[in-house]
């Protein structure tokens, strides 16, 4: 009986954050109700940072040059270590450098910004797995506006459980990039 007064409980709560954030309470009410806020809070966050005027040049920029201008694709990415100059430049940019200064935050396992083809556009202190990531659901998702995946799950990147975030950047009411993340599981 109290485990399912606790699911309840749970189910109310994700709803009422659901309400109040956009953010879907089927989703929510999946994760552990200390988390769901955690989630919440982050994604306030994000939005913020996603709005940042830095951010929204670089993704403008990257959008203007077609984003994969340079020949990149995820298997040359792949073939690149941390400290190639390719990897390190996107760290080492206005964006890549505010990017780093917020994962510095120990509440985020990676941050990643992304142009309007998925193209990594600034990255954080750890090379992603993948330049482009226009079929992955954080991207998919963050187009539409604010997502949380439904699950923890070790991240690909990082290893470290948790959940992953991603938020739109918008520029005169258009989506033009994504901002994502993954919230780290306590």
């Amino acid at each position: 009986m109290a485990s399912q007064c606790i699911k309840l409980w749970a189910r109310v709560s994700a709803v009422a954050l659901s309400l109040a954030t956009g953010l879907d309470a089927s989703v929510l009410a999946d994760l552990p109700s200390p988390l769901q806020l955690k989630v919440e809070n982050y994604k306030k966050k994000m939005a913020a940072w996603a709005a940042d005027p830095v951010v929204i040049d670089a993704v403008k920029a990257s959008n203007s040059r077609s984003g994969t201008a340079t020949g990149m694709t995820n298997e040359k990415w792949g073939s690149l270590s941390e400290k190639d100059p390719v990897v390190t430049g996107f760290q080492s940019t206005d964006a890549g450098k505010l990017v780093s200064t917020w994962e510095q935050d120990k509440a985020i396992s990676k941050l990643y910004l992304r142009d309007e083809k998925g193209n990594l556009v600034a990255a954080s202190n750890n090379k992603p797995l993948l330049y482009n990531v226009s079929d992955r659901p954080p991207f998919i998702n963050g187009m539409k506006g604010p997502w949380a995946a439904s699950e923890v799950k070790p991240d690909p990147a990082t290893k470290a459980n948790g959940v992953q975030l991603a938020v739109p950047v918008i520029d005169g009411g258009k989506v033009i990039g994504v901002l994502q993340t993954a919230v780290v599981a306590d």
